[in-house]
Order: structure tokens, then sequence, then C-alpha cells
């Protein structure tokens, strides 16, 4: 099967070549470049399985465990207890998916508002309280705002002007908090530990979110956030995570 000219195709899904190549990459030495490998995204496969798919259901409780042994919920909810009184003014999810985080953030934040965002629709099990924002984050009838804006796992799947939109998004928030794949070589080499452990689905995912995430400075320069406007602090962390947190100066 082929695809159009000037676009790949993999699992037979179109793939725009990117846009751009950002400032921060050409910044970067040649050298280590070849190291961590240009940033590539590409379709996942999970986003395109049928909620209820054995597949899909099995990648997403690999997820879970994959989650779990990052840190990185338990991290998220860490930076935003920082910021109760932020908070109380309305916690949004970006990427909500199954809703644990944004669950997670309503038993921390038992009288801020809560909101979780997501192309699926609204899980099953969500608490009630919590209010599902089901729609394309990108389309101009999107209106979000609040104190915290929380993203685990999610920013990876853009480029371009979409990651420009999602940074413009940004601007009705009072702190932003990110946790996105790393990207380098050494996750690569713990998602290959984990092959025996998860799924087909999972086993491409893993590699492709890490080809598809960030390296340093990348993603608030991508998503053009102005340094004077936000005190931004960034860390890694060797279980392969990239932490983006950023409050309003």
């Amino acid at each position: 099967m082929s695809a159009p000219d000037g676009e790949s195709l993999v699992y037979g899904i179109n793939v725009n070549p990117p846009e751009e190549v950002s400032p921060s990459l050409q910044s970067i030495p040649s050298g280590a470049q070849w190291l961590m490998g240009m940033r590539k995204v590409v379709p996942e496969i999970l986003d395109h399985l049928p909620a209820d798919d054995p597949e899909a259901l099995r990648s997403r409780r690999d997820l879970q465990r994959i989650n779990f042994l990052m840190g990185n919920e338990r991290w998220l909810c860490r930076m935003v207890k920082n910021f109760p009184e932020v908070a109380s003014r309305g916690v949004v999810e970006l990427g909500a998916g199954d809703g644990r985080l944004s669950a997670k953030l309503a038993t921390a934040f038992p009288h801020a508002p809560i909101t979780a965002c997501d192309l699926a629709p609204r899980p099953d099990e969500l608490p009630p309280h919590i209010v599902w924002k089901r729609g394309d984050l990108l389309s101009d009838e999107c209106e979000l705002g609040g104190g915290v804006l929380v993203a685990n796992l999610f920013l990876h799947h853009f480029e371009g002007s979409a990651l420009r939109r999602l940074g413009r998004l940004c601007e009705n928030f009072e702190v932003l908090v990110f946790n996105e794949p790393d990207r380098a070589w050494f996750p690569h080499l713990l998602g290959f530990t984990m092959w025996p452990m998860v799924n087909r689905v999972t086993r491409h995912d893993m590699h492709v979110s890490i080809r598809g995430g960030f390296a340093r400075g990348e993603m608030q320069a991508m998503m053009g956030l102005d340094a004077a406007a936000w005190a931004i602090a960034e860390t890694s962390t060797w279980r392969g995570a990239r932490r983006v947190l950023a409050y309003r100066i």
C-alpha cells in the first residue's frame, strides 16, 4: 500500500512529515542529535484501536503499570499540591484517558473543580463531580481555563502548529505541570526490558512515544512559552520522564 507523495504510511495511517525543525534543536550539536535522535512523531497503535478492543484494554493496563513504575502520577499530584490556592480555582487535565489521574486529583482537592479532557467517551467509573469534556483540544471552539493545567504522556503526540496551539491554551492558566517521555537512549533500553511483560501494542507504542518525546528545553520552546511570563523548572529522571513545572511570574 502506498501513501501520497510527501507522506509516509504507518499501520495504514498517513503521517505528514514534520512541519518544521524546532529552534531549540538547531542549537544542539550534531553529535548529541545523533545520540538521542531527532524528534519524530508517529501514530501510536493504541490511539487507533476501538476502546473495547482486547489489545487496547491490555495495553491500557500495561500503561498503568508503566505509569506506576515511572512515578508519573505521584509526581504530578505532588506538584499540584504545592499550589493549593491556585488548584482551588480549577484543575484541568489534557488527554485524561481512563480518568485515573483526574480522579486522584479530585480526591486530593475535594472542593476544587476538576475538568478532564479527551477524545474518548467518559469512563463509567469516573466520579460524577468531575467534568468530562470530550472533543478536539485544537479546535477553535475549545475554551479552557482555570488554575492548574496538567498533562501526562500527552504532549508528545503533537508537533509544529498543534504544539503552539496548546501553548496558547496555557495562557489561560496560572500553573503548568507536564510529564512527558524523555527522548534519550536509556529510556529505550528500559523499554526493551519491559517487552516480556507487555503486549505488542505497548511494545510498539512505548518506543514511538520516546522518539516523539522531548529533550532538554524543547517542550517549552516548541509550545512557545514566554520565559518572561513563566518561571520554568525542568527535570528528567532515570526512569525516562521529562518534567516541566511552570508558574506565572
